[in-house]
């Protein structure tokens, strides 16, 4: 049998000799395994269950539910620092409803173009890819 040609070293062939071995982690000092961000230990957090009481009964809810209740409540008794917290998480809900519209309503005329002579390669499927 002929040997091999020489390794070919170039854009995403580093040399075979400084190759991370087997087993080897390409960062050893990284992050350790299993260790969380913010994000999510502040959404463990959040969804811990508390114990409340609403009208003469008790309740298990989540800490989010019962901050949001608590701020709207003190916006409607016209706490004036709990007031425009509410006006934002308001107006930030309604963003996000008014962004999933228009994400879904980005269907645009160069779309249905590109569908249309989709379908009449593909010959006799006009009408079932509606």
């Amino acid at each position: 049998m002929p040997p091999e040609p020489p390794y070919e070293v170039g854009y995403k062939k580093p040399p075979e000799q400084t190759r991370f071995r087997k087993g080897q982690s390409g960062n050893p000092r990284g992050r350790p395994a299993g260790s969380k961000n913010l994000a999510t230990l502040l959404a463990k957090a959040l969804d811990e269950k508390v114990t409340v009481a609403e009208n003469g009964k008790r309740r298990r809810i989540p800490k989010r539910e019962a901050i949001i209740t608590q701020v709207v409540n003190r916006s409607a008794q016209g706490d004036f620092k709990a007031i425009p917290i509410v006006l934002g998480m308001i107006h930030d809900a309604e963003r996000r409803g008014e962004d999933h519209l228009s994400q879904e309503s980005s269907f645009t005329t160069e779309d249905a173009q590109i569908i249309e002579h989709l379908r009449t390669r593909l010959g006799g499927l006009r009408g079932t890819l509606q």
